[in-house]
């Protein structure tokens, strides 16, 4: 019971990540990727450091701690500035489909660290997964920006970072707390940003934002940072690092209907076809509960 609450809680993980990739779409012609990844864990560290001083979080041993400032500065830091310069060259709908390979990234990285074995139905939910969301935005892919496939290709590459992320986060987890763990990486991957973008001048394109960027910046720091990873470091306490990135993959549908809300991005019948696809892999691989 308690791993399918854990995959629950990734699932809307995902949801709010595939939000945030329109939202990042929405708002990167008008600001670097380095100043969107400030303001996305600058909020939402703000968000997130009162939460676990209130609550009064256990935090991570005194031996974990540069553990724990290399993985904050590896994903909140290098991965989300990847993730940004590929969101730049492509579509939010495309440069998620390249972020549902997590899944396979991360069954690949818990079996070369003896983390986690693979077992034949997990692989084959994985896949089934992955397949669906790439048949439910198969049909736009003609229609990609010119040079797409760099940033796909960026995209493919920052997965390593997250999915190593995955996999080292859930030891330290069990032995601190999701929250607290959480709160030193962010607040390690965002005093970085924030150093990088004062020595750069990336941050003096945020002075030029309007009200409906500010607004837009806002959700990206409350609900695709905090409330976001919040609920992922929540998810890997309580599922295996495979069954928690296997959820990456409804993050390409959540970015698909929103993107073609707020910016018109197109939406296909096949959408629905691979919606189907992409749950049915979700319960193969999750319902393996005997291998692990």
């Amino acid at each position: 019971m308690g791993e399918w609450i854990g995959v629950s809680i990734a699932l809307l993980s995902s949801s709010l990540g595939g939000t945030a990739a329109a939202i990042t779409r929405y708002l990167v012609s008008g600001a670097d990727p380095v100043a969107l990844a400030i303001l996305r864990w600058g909020i939402g560290f703000l968000c997130v450091l009162p939460a676990a001083l209130l609550i009064g979080v256990r935090w991570p041993e005194r031996g974990d701690w540069l553990q724990v400032a290399a993985l904050g500065l590896s994903f909140f830091g290098l991965f989300f500035i990847l993730y940004n310069i590929a969101i730049s060259y492509t579509t939010a709908a495309r440069a998620s489909l390249a972020l549902a390979t997590l899944p396979l990234h991360t069954m690949v990285v818990a079996a070369l660290l003896g983390v986690e074995p693979l077992t034949m139905r997990k692989t084959a939910g994985v896949c089934i997964a992955v397949a669906g969301a790439s048949a439910a935005l198969a049909a736009g892919l003609g229609s990609a920006p010119a040079g797409a496939w760099r940033g796909e290709l960026i995209m493919t590459a920052a997965v390593f970072c997250m999915a190593f992320y995955n996999v080292l986060s859930r030891p330290i987890i069990r032995r601190s707390s999701a929250l607290g763990f959480l709160t030193v990486g962010m607040g390690t991957g965002a005093v970085a940003l924030v150093a990088v973008g004062l020595f750069t001048g990336s941050a003096e394109a945020l002075k030029d934002f309007g009200a409906g960027q500010w607004l837009a910046g806002i959700y990206l720091g409350v609900g695709g940072g905090a409330a976001a990873f919040i609920l992922w470091v929540m998810a890997l306490e309580r599922a295996t690092p495979t069954r928690v990135a296997n959820t990456m993959t409804v993050n390409p549908i959540a970015a698909a209907l929103l993107a073609a809300w707020l910016i018109g991005e197109p939406i296909t019948p096949d959408l629905v076809v691979g919606l189907i696809a992409v749950f049915a892999g979700i319960w193969l691989a999750t319902s393996d509960v005997r291998k692990t």
